[in-house]
């Protein structure tokens, strides 16, 4: 579910996590004040781990898919 972030009558500000498919709220369910739905520039995508890192930026370059010959075979040249 997507994380939508509200600004009460007062400045202060939280967040509730809703269906997309749900209104948006008009009072916080906490005070009771009015609120606005918010626009944030946060896109929302974080990667964690240690693949992504690994298999797009290696200090050693983008990983090959498989192995280079070097005799020839393999290649996609057919001499018949």
């Amino acid at each position: 579910m997507p994380t939508y972030k509200y600004r009460r009558e007062d400045g202060s500000t939280f967040e509730v996590q809703q269906r997309i498919t749900e209104d948006p709220l008009d009072t916080c369910p906490d005070t009771g004040q009015e609120v606005e739905r918010i626009i944030t520039d946060n896109p929302g995508v974080i990667f964690k781990g240690e693949g992504f890192h690994v298999n797009d930026y290696d200090a050693h370059g983008p990983k090959q898919n498989g192995a280079e010959s070097t005799d020839g075979e393999g290649s996609g040249d057919a001499d018949a």
